[in-house]
C-alpha cells in the first residue's frame, strides 16, 4: 500500500465520525471460547451490573468492599528476602514485570516487525495562541512476513514553534490530525476548524483546552490512536499488530492484550521523538482516560525511559486494586466485551469452572499497586473525577487510591517522595476533592469533574515542571457561558463559533451528559449494541426511549407487538438534544451494529431556549443534518428513516419552528437510502398543538400516538425487510437505570 493512501486511511479511523470495522461477533466468541479452551476454563462467572437496581448490580456497600484484603509485599523478593536496596529493587522489578506480563497483560513477542517512519506533512500555525509547527507522521509496521495484514498508524506532533530549545511531550491516547488541531482546513475527516474532538471538548471548565495548556507551558504534544495499532474489541485480535505477529492466527494465553498493544505504539512514538532535537526525549510522559488511561499506566510501567505519566480514570486493569470488590470487577474484564485488553491468562481469575478448579483475584501474584510501583521513582499523578458529574462510583477511586499508599514504599526506597500519608493501606481515605497531594513524585488529585483527566492538567503541568526545573506559565481562562460554550480553541474563520452569552451549544458539536445516571445508561446502550442482532436501529430522546424502555411497560408491549421479528433496539436517551446524540453515536454506539434501517426522532429538545426562531431552525436542521452524516459513515449500508418533529404543547413562533425544520427534513430526504414520515396531521391539528388523547403531557405520546408512528414506519420496514420473522434476535431492552424496579 501506497504511503499516502496509508496515511489517508489511518487519518480516517481517528476521527469520531469515521467507520470503525464492524465487530464480528461470531468471531469475538469463537476467539474468547478459544482462550477459555487452551486455559481449561468451562464457565465464566459474569460480570456485575452497572444498573444499580438490576439482580446482579456491582457492590458498592464498603462491608463487602475489601474481601481479600492483604495485597502481595511489593519489598519481597520470591525467595522470601526483603528489599532494603535500590539494587535489590531491581531484581524485584524483573520479578513484578514477569508476573504482570505472563498472568495480567501479556508479553509483547520479540519478534515484533520494525517500524519505520514518515514524515506526509508539515504545516505550521497557532495553538492557544501561540506559534506551533506540526508534522503528520505515519509510522509503518513492516509486515513482509505477512503482508495479509497492515499495521499503519499516524501520529500527530505538535510543538511549540518559537522554543529556545528542545520541549518537553505529552503523549496522548486519542484521535486528530494536523489538519484538525491547526484549523488550517477542512481535513474531510469529519471536524472543521480547528476543534479536535477530545474529552476536555466535551465538559464545560474555565480551563483552557489541555492541548492549549500544553503550548502555552512551553510543552509539545503528540497524539497517538490506540485503535489504529490494535482493535478494541476480541475479533480484532487476529488483526492488528497482535494478528500481525501471530500472522492472523489466535493468542497464546500469555501473549499481549490490546493494553499492551497500545502501550507499544506509545513506545514508538517517544523511538520517534529521540530522534528529534527538538523534543527533550528524557522529558516525555503519556496520558490517556478511562481505557485509554490503563494504556497510559501499562505505557509508564513497562517502559522505563517514561519520564512522567497522566493517569485519568483508569479504573480495573489500570490503578485499582484487582482485589477490591467495587464497581468494575476482574470478572468484567474477562467476560468477552473486555478480555482483549489483558493477556489470555487473565481469564483464569474468572474462572467459575475449570480443569483447575476455579480462580478469583486473590489467587494473581500482583495488583495494582506494584504496578504503580514499576512507575517509581519516575513522576506518576493519578486524576479522578466525582460520581456525580459523571466519572461513576464503577471506577472504585478509592480502590486506585489504596494502590497509590501501598505503592509509597518504592517511590521512597528510590530517593523519591511520596504522598505523605502512612503506608496503611487498609484505613487512609481519598483527600477531599479538589484537594491534591502534589509535594511528591508520586501524586493525586480528585478533581470535581466528570469522566475527563481536563481539569487536573494545569496541576500536572505545574507539578511536573517543578520537578523538570521549569518554570510553569499558565495559559489564560477561557469565558464559558455557563451553557458550556467556549471561546478558547482559536477555530478557523469558517467555523461556527456561538457568542458565549446569548448562543446555546450547537446542535452540530458533540457534548456529554456528564450525569452520572446518563453514563451509566451509556455504558448499557454500549453493551447492548454487541448483545444480539440489530436490523433495526432506533435512535432518539425520550420519545424513542420510552417506546422500547423496560420502565414503561405499556409502551414496550407496543413496541413488541409492532417490531418483533425485525430485531429491533432503542437506543434513546431521555432529555438528550441532538449534540449528546451525536456524543453517544461519536463514543461507539453505533460501532459495529450495521443495521439496515435507523429510524431517527430528534430536535424537540433542542427547541426551548435563547435564540430567534431563524437561529433555532438552522441550528437543528444542522445538527439533523450532522447525525445523518454519522449514520452514513458508521453504518453506509442502512436506509435512514427521518421523523419529522412532532407536535408539542408551546408557542406559536415553536408551532412554525417545527414546521419549517420537518420540511428541510423532507428535503434532505431522497426517497431511496434517505426517508421521511410525518404523522403529524394525525398527532396534531392544524396550529401544531396535540391533539386530545395523543400524548401523556403535551409532548410524549400516548399508546395511541405511538400505534401512529408504527403505522408509518411498518411499510418501509416491510420494503425494507421484507415481513417480520418468527422469531427476534435483539438485545433485550433496556430502561432508565434510576428507575424504580416494580
Amino acid at each position: 500500500m501506497k504511503p499516502l493512501l496509508s496515511l489517508v486511511l489511518a487519518l480516517a479511523a481517528t476521527t469520531p465520525a469515521a467507520q470503525p470495522p464492524a465487530i464480528d461477533r461470531q468471531a469475538l466468541e469463537q476467539d474468547h471460547r478459544n482462550m477459555m479452551d487452551q486455559l481449561g476454563i468451562r464457565r465464566l462467572r459474569p460480570g456485575p451490573s452497572g444498573n444499580e437496581q438490576a439482580p446482579n448490580h456491582a457492590n458498592y456497600d464498603t462491608a463487602l468492599a475489601n474481601p481479600f484484603p492483604k495485597l502481595p509485599d511489593v519489598l519481597t523478593l520470591r525467595n522470601g528476602r526483603k528489599v532494603t536496596t535500590p539494587a535489590l529493587w531491581a531484581k524485584r522489578r524483573a520479578e513484578i514485570v514477569d508476573d504482570f506480563e505472563r498472568e495480567v497483560y501479556g508479553r509483547i513477542p520479540k519478534n515484533v516487525p520494525k517500524v519505520t517512519w514518515s514524515v506526509a506533512e508539515t504545516d505550521t500555525g497557532t495553538v492557544g495562541g501561540r506559534r506551533v509547527v506540526g508534522r503528520q507522521l505515519l509510522a509503518h509496521v513492516d509486515n513482509s512476513a505477512y503482508p495479509a495484514i497492515t499495521v499503519d498508524f499516524p501520529v500527530t506532533l505538535v510543538l511549540p514553534a518559537d522554543a529556545k530549545g528542545p520541549v518537553p511531550v505529552m503523549i496522548m491516547f486519542r484521535g486528530g490530525s494536523l489538519a484538525q488541531v491547526l484549523g488550517t482546513r477542512d481535513s474531510g475527516l469529519g471536524t472543521r476548524g480547528g476543534r479536535v474532538p477530545s474529552p476536555e471538548s466535551r465538559v464545560p471548565s474555565a480551563d483552557a483546552p489541555p492541548t492549549e495548556q500544553l503550548v502555552v507551558d512551553g510543552w509539545g504534544f503528540a497524539f497517538v490512536n490506540p485503535n489504529t495499532i490494535q482493535a478494541d474489541n476480541g475479533a480484532g485480535l487476529t488483526r492488528g499488530i497482535i494478528g500481525l505477529v501471530n500472522k492472523g492466527q489466535p493468542r497464546k494465553p500469555d501473549d499481549w492484550g490490546a493494553l499492551r498493544a497500545w502501550a507499544w505504539g506509545a513506545s514508538r512514538t517517544l523511538d520517534y521523538l529521540e530522534t528529534d532535537r527538538a523534543v527533550n526525549a528524557k522529558q516525555v510522559s503519556v496520558e490517556g482516560v478511562s481505557r485509554y488511561g490503563k494504556a497510559a499506566l501499562v505505557t509508564m510501567a513497562f517502559d522505563p525511559r517514561f519520564a512522567a505519566v497522566l493517569i485519568g480514570s483508569s479504573g480495573k486493569g489500570g490503578a485499582t486494586l484487582h482485589r477490591r470488590n467495587w464497581g468494575e470487577a476482574v470478572e468484567s474484564l474477562t467476560g468477552s466485551g473486555e478480555y482483549h485488553w489483558m493477556a489470555g491468562n487473565y481469564l483464569k481469575y474468572g474462572a467459575d469452572s475449570a480443569a483447575f478448579g476455579h480462580g478469583d483475584p486473590s489467587q494473581l501474584s500482583v495488583d495494582s499497586h506494584e504496578l504503580l510501583a514499576l512507575c517509581a521513582p519516575r513522576l506518576t499523578f493519578v486524576s479522578y473525577g466525582v460520581p456525580e458529574k459523571g466519572d461513576a462510583k464503577w471506577l472504585d477511586h478509592q480502590g486506585s487510591f489504596m494502590a497509590a499508599i501501598a505503592a509509597q514504599p518504592v517511590f521512597r526506597l528510590l530517593g523519591a517522595k511520596d504522598l505523605g500519608r502512612s503506608d496503611d493501606y487498609t484505613t487512609e481515605r481519598m483527600p477531599p476533592v479538589n484537594v491534591g497531594l502534589l509535594d511528591g513524585q508520586l501524586a493525586w488529585r480528585q478533581h470535581d469533574g466528570g469522566h475527563t483527566d481536563a481539569p487536573n492538567v494545569k496541576y500536572f503541568l505545574s507539578w511536573a515542571d517543578r520537578f523538570y526545573g521549569r518554570s510553569y506559565t499558565p495559559a489564560p481562562p477561557v469565558r464559558d457561558s455557563g451553557l458550556g460554550t467556549r471561546d478558547s480553541s482559536a477555530p478557523s474563520p469558517q467555523s461556527r463559533v456561538p457568542s458565549p452569552a446569548i448562543q446555546p451549544w450547537p446542535a452540530d458539536r458533540p457534548r456529554a451528559r456528564t450525569d452520572s445516571n446518563s453514563m451509566i445508561a451509556h455504558r448499557q446502550l454500549l453493551a447492548k449494541r454487541t448483545q444480539g442482532k440489530i436490523d433495526v436501529y432506533y435512535e432518539g430522546d425520550s420519545i424513542t426511549r420510552r417506546w422500547g424502555a423496560t420502565d414503561y411497560p405499556q409502551f414496550l408491549e407496543n413496541w413488541k407487538q409492532n417490531f418483533f421479528g425485525w430485531n429491533a433496539a432503542d437506543f434513546g436517551w431521555g432529555a438528550d438534544r441532538i449534540e449528546n446524540m451525536l456524543w453517544r453515536i461519536d463514543e461507539g454506539e453505533l460501532d459495529g451494529v450495521n443495521p439496515k434501517v435507523i429510524v431517527l426522532l430528534a430536535g424537540t429538545n433542542n427547541l426551548p431556549g435563547p435564540g430567534t426562531e431563524d437561529e433555532k431552525v438552522a441550528d437543528i436542521t444542522r445538527g439533523l443534518r450532522a447525525l445523518v452524516g454519522r449514520f452514513r459513515q458508521k453504518a453506509p449500508g442502512a436506509t435512514v428513516v427521518l421523523t419529522g418533529i412532532t407536535p408539542r404543547t408551546g408557542s406559536p413562533e415553536m408551532a412554525h419552528a417545527i414546521v419549517r425544520i420537518n420540511e428541510n427534513l423532507a428535503r434532505m430526504a431522497d426517497g431511496r437510502t434517505i426517508r421521511y414520515v410525518n404523522v403529524n396531521d394525525k398527532l396534531g391539528d392544524a396550529d401544531g398543538k396535540p391533539l386530545d388523547g395523543m400524548t401523556m403531557d403535551g409532548l410524549h405520546p400516548t399508546v395511541k400516538g405511538y400505534q401512529i408512528w408504527a403505522d408509518a414506519l411498518k411499510p418501509i420496514l416491510r420494503e425494507i425487510l421484507g415481513p417480520p420473522k418468527a422469531t427476534d434476535q435483539a438485545p433485550p431492552p433496556t430502561g432508565d437505570p434510576s428507575a424504580k424496579k416494580p
